[in-house]
This record gives structure tokens, C-alpha cells and sequence, in this order.
């Protein structure tokens, strides 16, 4: 069997040069699929029995496409999404409830809460949250009372307004 096998590798050898010799000094251009299926089968051999066997591409050749199929198999680009990671919508909405619940929070407050927290975020990254929902700085924040605040800070005196009386003055009282 070895034999047989020893003959017919010889046979596709001397084809192979017969071929090369036809064919000339012209660059033979190879597919992506032809390269690939050149690169593996040249990766089992040795270098050594490399630059005996490859008639028409050079050993050297064989291996750099080898190693360009490796790497490109590694390659992670196609997953890579460009700029950075956007923040999680769980601190996010956090940032956001922090702001609104705690109008005199300014971004360094907010961001020494979160690490309380476990959290880490950055004072720009803070500011960007909140710019992005239409929150004010912590100044202008504390400022503007908004309906809410209002109500509940004049609870007691709305309540005690009896807005169904009319009072009527006369000349006796």
C-alpha cells in the first residue's frame, strides 16, 4: 500500500510540473476558497518537504496564506461595534431618579452615590445622562420648583382655603 501511495504522490508531482512548465512565468490567480484548501493542506507538511513538493506556489507563499487564514479566524472586528459601550439603562434610569428625586445633587454628588453603590461612572458620563433626558445642572435645577414641589409644600395651606364661602360686607359687619 505504501508503495502504491509512494507512486501516485510522484505521478501528481510529475503533473504538477508538466503544468508549470506550460503554464510558464505567468502569476496564476487563485480563488479565496482554492487558497484556503492550498494553505491547510501545505500546513500538515514540513517546511523542509514543502519546497520539495509545491510546484506552483512558492513554500514561503503557502505558509503566509496559512497564517493570514489564522488570523483572520481570530479576527474579532466583525463583533467590534465602533465608539464606546453605552451605559447600562438600569444605572441610567438610576442617574435620572437621583436627579429628579435630589434636585440639589450636582453630578459629583450623584456620581459619589453611585459608587456607594458599587457603580462607577465618570462626572461627563453623568452630566451626558442627564443632558440626554432634558435635566438641568444641579443650579438650575433647584431653582425651578415644579408642580409637584409646589403642591406639596403648600398642602396644609390649600387645604385650610375654603374656596366655596363667600364672604359679604355690609354696612352692619
Amino acid at each position: 500500500m505504501n508503495l502504491r501511495q509512494h507512486e501516485v504522490v510522484e505521478y501528481l508531482l510529475e503533473e504538477n510540473r508538466v503544468l508549470r512548465e506550460q503554464i510558464g512565468n505567468r502569476h496564476i490567480r487563485f480563488a479565496a476558497d482554492q487558497r484556503c484548501r492550498l494553505a491547510v493542506r501545505a500546513k500538515t507538511l514540513s517546511r523542509k518537504i514543502l519546497v520539495q513538493v509545491a510546484t506552483i506556489v512558492r513554500a514561503e507563499t503557502l505558509l503566509a496564506w496559512h497564517r493570514k487564514l489564522i488570523a483572520k479566524k481570530y479576527d474579532g472586528s466583525a463583533y467590534r461595534t465602533p465608539g464606546r459601550p453605552r451605559t447600562a439603562t438600569e444605572i441610567s434610569d438610576l442617574v435620572v431618579r437621583m436627579a429628579e428625586e435630589n434636585r440639589g445633587w450636582g453630578y459629583r454628588r450623584i456620581q459619589g452615590a453611585l459608587s456607594n453603590l458599587g457603580q462607577v461612572l465618570a462626572r461627563t458620563t453623568i452630566a451626558d445622562i442627564l443632558k440626554r433626558h432634558g435635566i438641568d445642572p444641579a443650579p438650575e435645577r433647584s431653582r425651578k420648583t415644579t408642580w409637584k414641589e409646589f403642591l406639596t409644600r403648600h398642602w396644609d395651606q390649600i387645604v385650610a382655603t375654603d374656596f366655596f364661602t363667600v364672604e359679604v360686607w355690609t354696612c352692619s359687619g
